[in-house]
Protein backbone atom coordinates (compact mmCIF):
# COMPACT_ATOMS: atom_id res chain seq x y z
CA UNK A 1 0.00 0.00 0.00
CA UNK A 2 1.37 3.43 -0.93
CA UNK A 3 2.07 5.71 1.96
CA UNK A 4 2.80 9.16 -0.23
CA UNK A 5 -0.10 11.72 0.03
CA UNK A 6 -2.76 11.91 -2.60
CA UNK A 7 -1.63 15.67 -4.03
CA UNK A 8 1.44 14.75 -5.45
CA UNK A 9 0.64 11.64 -7.10
CA UNK A 10 -3.11 13.55 -8.57
CA UNK A 11 -0.43 16.77 -9.81
CA UNK A 12 1.82 14.84 -11.68
CA UNK A 13 -1.45 14.11 -14.41
CA UNK A 14 -3.05 17.82 -14.52
CA UNK A 15 -2.31 20.75 -16.96
CA UNK A 16 -0.93 23.79 -15.04
CA UNK A 17 -5.03 24.74 -15.06
CA UNK A 18 -6.61 21.97 -13.42
CA UNK A 19 -3.74 21.76 -11.23
CA UNK A 20 -5.23 25.04 -9.59
CA UNK A 21 -8.34 22.60 -9.20
CA UNK A 22 -9.40 20.53 -6.04
CA UNK A 23 -7.56 17.61 -6.06
CA UNK A 24 -10.27 15.27 -4.04
CA UNK A 25 -12.48 16.90 -6.62
CA UNK A 26 -10.50 15.13 -9.30
CA UNK A 27 -10.47 12.10 -8.10
CA UNK A 28 -13.98 11.89 -7.23
CA UNK A 29 -14.86 12.04 -10.66
CA UNK A 30 -13.33 8.86 -11.12
CA UNK A 31 -14.72 7.16 -7.97
CA UNK A 32 -18.11 5.16 -7.41
CA UNK A 33 -20.79 6.43 -5.46
CA UNK A 34 -21.65 3.68 -3.35
CA UNK A 35 -24.37 5.45 -1.27
CA UNK A 36 -26.39 7.60 -3.81
CA UNK A 37 -25.72 10.70 -1.41
CA UNK A 38 -22.19 11.01 -2.77
CA UNK A 39 -21.14 11.33 0.65
CA UNK A 40 -18.95 8.17 0.01
CA UNK A 41 -16.84 7.42 -2.90
CA UNK A 42 -14.98 4.45 -3.93
CA UNK A 43 -12.10 3.54 -6.22
CA UNK A 44 -10.87 -0.22 -6.21
CA UNK A 45 -7.07 -0.12 -7.13
CA UNK A 46 -6.47 -4.18 -6.61
CA UNK A 47 -9.96 -6.61 -6.51
CA UNK A 48 -9.92 -8.86 -3.73
CA UNK A 49 -11.94 -12.36 -3.76
CA UNK A 50 -15.00 -14.38 -2.44
CA UNK A 51 -17.45 -12.64 -0.02
CA UNK A 52 -18.15 -8.75 0.84
CA UNK A 53 -17.21 -8.76 4.81
CA UNK A 54 -20.09 -9.71 6.68
CA UNK A 55 -22.11 -7.17 9.26
CA UNK A 56 -20.59 -7.40 13.18
CA UNK A 57 -17.22 -9.34 11.58
CA UNK A 58 -13.87 -8.86 13.17
CA UNK A 59 -11.75 -7.76 10.32
CA UNK A 60 -7.83 -7.23 9.73
CA UNK A 61 -6.68 -4.15 7.69
CA UNK A 62 -4.31 -1.73 6.79
CA UNK A 63 -4.88 1.42 6.34
CA UNK A 64 -3.76 5.06 5.76
CA UNK A 65 -5.86 9.17 6.52
CA UNK A 66 -4.85 11.82 4.08
CA UNK A 67 -5.99 15.09 4.65
CA UNK A 68 -6.74 17.30 1.01
CA UNK A 69 -2.58 18.48 -0.30
CA UNK A 70 -0.93 16.64 2.30
CA UNK A 71 1.70 14.36 1.84
CA UNK A 72 1.73 12.80 5.22
CA UNK A 73 -1.29 10.49 6.44
CA UNK A 74 -2.34 11.82 9.23
CA UNK A 75 -2.98 8.00 10.76
CA UNK A 76 -1.79 4.41 9.66
CA UNK A 77 -1.15 1.24 10.56
CA UNK A 78 1.58 0.60 7.92
CA UNK A 79 4.02 0.33 10.11
CA UNK A 80 2.44 -2.74 12.06
CA UNK A 81 3.10 -6.24 10.65
CA UNK A 82 0.55 -7.46 12.10
CA UNK A 83 -2.63 -4.97 12.44
CA UNK A 84 -5.00 -6.18 15.55
CA UNK A 85 -8.33 -8.00 14.69
CA UNK A 86 -11.12 -4.66 14.60
CA UNK A 87 -14.72 -5.85 15.59
CA UNK A 88 -17.03 -3.60 12.86
CA UNK A 89 -19.49 -1.62 15.25
CA UNK A 90 -17.46 -1.71 18.32
CA UNK A 91 -13.57 -0.92 17.23
CA UNK A 92 -13.90 0.62 14.11
CA UNK A 93 -15.14 4.13 14.85
CA UNK A 94 -14.93 6.22 11.79
CA UNK A 95 -18.88 5.81 10.57
CA UNK A 96 -17.92 6.10 6.65
CA UNK A 97 -14.74 4.00 7.63
CA UNK A 98 -16.97 1.11 8.54
CA UNK A 99 -19.27 1.21 5.63
CA UNK A 100 -16.43 1.20 3.38
CA UNK A 101 -15.30 -1.63 4.67
CA UNK A 102 -18.65 -3.42 3.77
CA UNK A 103 -17.95 -3.41 0.14
CA UNK A 104 -14.60 -5.10 0.05
CA UNK A 105 -13.44 -8.51 -0.15
CA UNK A 106 -10.54 -10.31 1.15
CA UNK A 107 -7.18 -9.13 -0.26
CA UNK A 108 -9.08 -6.20 -1.92
CA UNK A 109 -7.21 -2.57 -1.67
CA UNK A 110 -9.67 0.78 -2.30
CA UNK A 111 -9.18 4.01 -1.81
CA UNK A 112 -12.58 5.87 -0.77
CA UNK A 113 -13.25 9.94 -0.43
CA UNK A 114 -15.59 10.39 2.91
CA UNK A 115 -17.31 13.62 3.43
CA UNK A 116 -17.36 15.45 6.93
CA UNK A 117 -20.80 13.74 7.72
CA UNK A 118 -18.88 10.47 7.32
CA UNK A 119 -15.65 11.45 9.02
CA UNK A 120 -14.98 13.74 11.30
CA UNK A 121 -18.27 16.26 10.97
CA UNK A 122 -18.22 20.08 11.33
CA UNK A 123 -16.27 19.89 14.37
CA UNK A 124 -13.29 17.98 12.98
CA UNK A 125 -10.90 16.71 15.70
CA UNK A 126 -8.34 19.72 16.34
CA UNK A 127 -5.42 19.82 15.91
CA UNK A 128 -5.02 16.76 13.63
CA UNK A 129 -8.62 17.20 11.43
CA UNK A 130 -10.22 20.69 11.04
CA UNK A 131 -13.72 21.40 10.57
CA UNK A 132 -15.47 19.91 7.38
CA UNK A 133 -13.17 18.13 6.25
CA UNK A 134 -13.24 15.77 3.64
CA UNK A 135 -10.82 12.72 4.09
CA UNK A 136 -9.33 10.46 1.88
CA UNK A 137 -8.69 6.49 3.39
CA UNK A 138 -6.50 4.17 1.71
CA UNK A 139 -7.52 0.49 3.02
CA UNK A 140 -6.32 -3.23 2.38
CA UNK A 141 -8.47 -5.63 3.63
CA UNK A 142 -6.35 -8.53 5.20
CA UNK A 143 -8.49 -11.33 6.70
CA UNK A 144 -11.91 -11.04 8.19
CA UNK A 145 -14.13 -13.24 10.66
CA UNK A 146 -17.61 -13.52 10.98
CA UNK A 147 -18.02 -13.63 14.71
CA UNK A 148 -21.29 -12.16 14.92
CA UNK A 149 -22.50 -16.41 15.96
CA UNK A 150 -19.67 -15.68 18.66
CA UNK A 151 -20.88 -12.54 19.99
CA UNK A 152 -24.20 -13.61 20.41
CA UNK A 153 -23.35 -17.40 21.82
CA UNK A 154 -20.60 -15.53 24.52
CA UNK A 155 -23.01 -12.54 25.00
CA UNK A 156 -25.26 -14.94 27.21
CA UNK A 157 -22.56 -15.25 29.86
CA UNK A 158 -22.85 -11.67 30.65
CA UNK A 159 -26.90 -12.17 31.69
CA UNK A 160 -26.70 -15.37 33.27
CA UNK A 161 -25.51 -17.60 35.97
CA UNK A 162 -23.50 -20.56 35.08
CA UNK A 163 -25.79 -22.96 35.37
CA UNK A 164 -28.54 -21.22 33.49
CA UNK A 165 -25.91 -20.47 31.08
CA UNK A 166 -25.14 -24.22 30.32
CA UNK A 167 -28.81 -24.93 30.11
CA UNK A 168 -28.64 -22.23 27.02
CA UNK A 169 -25.70 -23.12 25.09
CA UNK A 170 -27.24 -27.07 25.14
CA UNK A 171 -30.18 -26.20 23.37
CA UNK A 172 -28.52 -24.34 21.17
CA UNK A 173 -28.75 -26.98 17.57
CA UNK A 174 -25.13 -28.66 17.25
CA UNK A 175 -23.55 -27.29 14.29
CA UNK A 176 -24.26 -23.91 15.81
CA UNK A 177 -21.82 -24.58 18.85
CA UNK A 178 -19.49 -26.00 16.26
CA UNK A 179 -19.40 -23.23 13.65
CA UNK A 180 -18.47 -20.98 17.36
CA UNK A 181 -15.84 -23.54 18.85
CA UNK A 182 -14.48 -23.29 14.49
CA UNK A 183 -14.25 -19.62 14.99
CA UNK A 184 -12.98 -19.27 18.36
CA UNK A 185 -9.94 -21.95 16.78
CA UNK A 186 -9.56 -19.52 13.48
CA UNK A 187 -9.01 -16.66 16.08
CA UNK A 188 -6.21 -18.67 18.10
CA UNK A 189 -4.99 -19.76 14.77
CA UNK A 190 -4.13 -16.09 14.10
CA UNK A 191 -2.65 -15.57 16.44
CA UNK A 192 -0.96 -18.42 16.44
CA UNK A 193 0.99 -17.29 13.29
CA UNK A 194 1.42 -13.84 14.77
CA UNK A 195 3.73 -15.59 17.73
CA UNK A 196 1.26 -14.24 20.22
CA UNK A 197 1.53 -17.28 21.57
CA UNK A 198 -0.91 -16.56 25.08
CA UNK A 199 -3.46 -15.54 23.06
CA UNK A 200 -3.80 -18.39 20.79
CA UNK A 201 -3.51 -20.62 23.97
CA UNK A 202 -6.66 -18.54 25.36
CA UNK A 203 -8.83 -18.95 22.14
CA UNK A 204 -8.19 -22.59 21.90
CA UNK A 205 -8.59 -23.10 25.81
CA UNK A 206 -12.54 -21.06 25.24
CA UNK A 207 -13.10 -23.32 22.25
CA UNK A 208 -12.53 -26.20 24.02
CA UNK A 209 -14.74 -24.62 27.23
CA UNK A 210 -17.21 -24.72 25.01
CA UNK A 211 -16.78 -28.20 23.80
CA UNK A 212 -16.82 -29.17 27.19
CA UNK A 213 -19.55 -28.05 28.70
CA UNK A 214 -22.07 -29.41 25.98
CA UNK A 215 -23.99 -32.78 27.92
CA UNK A 216 -23.50 -35.34 24.89
CA UNK A 217 -26.74 -36.94 23.68
CA UNK A 218 -25.99 -39.64 21.79
CA UNK A 219 -23.07 -41.75 20.28
CA UNK A 220 -23.21 -39.60 16.95
CA UNK A 221 -22.83 -36.43 18.77
CA UNK A 222 -20.52 -37.91 21.01
CA UNK A 223 -18.19 -38.49 17.63
CA UNK A 224 -18.57 -34.83 16.16
CA UNK A 225 -17.54 -32.99 19.44
CA UNK A 226 -15.16 -35.29 19.75
CA UNK A 227 -13.99 -34.67 16.16
CA UNK A 228 -14.08 -30.82 16.83
CA UNK A 229 -11.62 -31.55 19.85
CA UNK A 230 -8.87 -33.16 18.63
CA UNK A 231 -7.19 -30.34 15.87
CA UNK A 232 -7.87 -28.06 19.46
CA UNK A 233 -6.19 -30.34 21.33
CA UNK A 234 -2.80 -30.83 18.80
CA UNK A 235 -2.90 -26.74 18.74
CA UNK A 236 -2.64 -25.95 22.14
CA UNK A 237 0.41 -29.06 22.32
CA UNK A 238 2.18 -27.04 19.67
CA UNK A 239 1.55 -23.84 21.32
CA UNK A 240 2.37 -24.79 24.46
CA UNK A 241 5.93 -26.18 23.14
CA UNK A 242 6.26 -22.62 21.13
CA UNK A 243 6.08 -21.47 25.07
CA UNK A 244 8.61 -23.88 26.79
CA UNK A 245 6.41 -25.73 28.59
CA UNK A 246 6.81 -29.13 27.66
CA UNK A 247 4.85 -30.65 30.46
CA UNK A 248 1.75 -29.18 29.78
CA UNK A 249 2.12 -29.87 25.73
CA UNK A 250 2.36 -33.86 26.85
CA UNK A 251 -1.05 -33.73 28.70
CA UNK A 252 -2.79 -31.93 25.14
CA UNK A 253 -0.88 -34.87 23.42
CA UNK A 254 -2.08 -37.58 25.10
CA UNK A 255 -5.68 -36.10 24.94
CA UNK A 256 -5.73 -36.20 21.49
CA UNK A 257 -4.13 -39.38 21.56
CA UNK A 258 -6.75 -40.82 23.76
CA UNK A 259 -9.19 -40.07 20.94
CA UNK A 260 -7.12 -40.95 17.63
CA UNK A 261 -4.56 -43.03 19.70
CA UNK A 262 -2.48 -43.47 16.00
CA UNK A 263 -2.47 -39.76 15.55
CA UNK A 264 0.89 -38.90 13.80
CA UNK A 265 1.01 -35.82 14.69
CA UNK A 266 0.12 -36.34 18.08
CA UNK A 267 2.62 -38.79 18.41
CA UNK A 268 4.93 -36.37 17.05
CA UNK A 269 4.39 -34.07 19.60
CA UNK A 270 4.68 -36.34 21.94
CA UNK A 271 8.37 -36.87 21.00
CA UNK A 272 9.50 -33.35 20.33
CA UNK A 273 7.90 -32.71 24.55
CA UNK A 274 9.69 -35.37 25.70
CA UNK A 275 12.84 -34.53 24.12
CA UNK A 276 12.89 -31.38 26.16
CA UNK A 277 12.51 -32.88 28.71
CA UNK A 278 15.32 -35.16 28.27
CA UNK A 279 13.52 -38.06 28.37
CA UNK A 280 15.01 -39.67 25.08
CA UNK A 281 13.88 -43.18 25.43
CA UNK A 282 10.46 -41.91 25.86
CA UNK A 283 11.12 -39.65 23.19
CA UNK A 284 12.38 -42.54 20.64
CA UNK A 285 9.27 -44.40 21.13
CA UNK A 286 6.91 -42.25 20.32
CA UNK A 287 8.65 -40.71 17.34
CA UNK A 288 9.32 -44.07 15.98
CA UNK A 289 5.70 -44.74 16.20
CA UNK A 290 4.78 -41.35 14.32
CA UNK A 291 7.76 -42.47 11.93
CA UNK A 292 5.94 -45.92 11.23
CA UNK A 293 3.09 -43.87 9.97
CA UNK A 294 4.84 -41.77 7.84
CA UNK A 295 8.59 -43.32 6.72
CA UNK A 296 9.11 -39.95 4.51
CA UNK A 297 8.21 -37.23 6.62
CA UNK A 298 11.28 -34.88 7.04
CA UNK A 299 9.75 -33.13 10.56
CA UNK A 300 10.05 -36.54 12.43
CA UNK A 301 12.91 -37.84 10.42
CA UNK A 302 14.95 -34.50 11.40
CA UNK A 303 13.54 -34.45 15.11
CA UNK A 304 15.09 -38.63 15.09
CA UNK A 305 18.35 -37.16 14.30
CA UNK A 306 18.61 -34.63 16.44
CA UNK A 307 17.32 -37.18 19.24
CA UNK A 308 20.16 -39.22 18.40
CA UNK A 309 22.90 -36.54 19.07
CA UNK A 310 21.60 -35.07 22.20
CA UNK A 311 21.20 -38.80 23.24
CA UNK A 312 24.63 -39.11 22.65
CA UNK A 313 25.72 -36.39 23.88
CA UNK A 314 24.55 -36.71 27.21
CA UNK A 315 26.24 -39.96 27.03
CA UNK A 316 29.38 -38.50 26.55
CA UNK A 317 28.64 -35.98 29.54
CA UNK A 318 27.83 -38.61 31.28
CA UNK A 319 31.22 -40.67 31.11
CA UNK A 320 33.36 -38.02 31.44
CA UNK A 321 31.38 -36.99 34.33
CA UNK A 322 32.26 -40.54 35.69
CA UNK A 323 35.43 -40.30 34.49
CA UNK A 324 36.46 -37.02 36.94
CA UNK A 325 34.64 -38.86 39.98
CA UNK A 326 36.98 -41.98 39.12
CA UNK A 327 40.04 -39.62 39.05
CA UNK A 328 39.31 -37.60 42.29
CA UNK A 329 38.63 -41.36 44.30
CA UNK A 330 41.73 -42.40 43.22
CA UNK A 331 43.53 -39.48 44.20
CA UNK A 332 42.17 -39.59 47.41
Amino acid sequence: MSANGLSTRIRMFLNPRERQRSPFLRLGQQMQDILGDGGILKEVVQPGEGQPVPRDSSVSIHFSGFLEYSDRPFETTNQLKYPRMMKLGRDVTLYGLELGILTMKKGEFSRFLFLPEYAYGDMGCPPLIPPFATVLYEVQVLDFLDSAQVDEFFTLSLVRTFSSLQEEQNTVPLYKLLNVVDTERSFGNRCFNQSRFEDAKDRYKQALTLLGNREVEGEEEKRSIAAAQLPIYLNLSLTQLRLDRPLKALVYSHKALKIDPKNTKALFRCGQAYLELFEYEKAQDYLMMAQANKPFDTDINNLLRKLAICYNNSLDKEKELCSKMFADFVKK
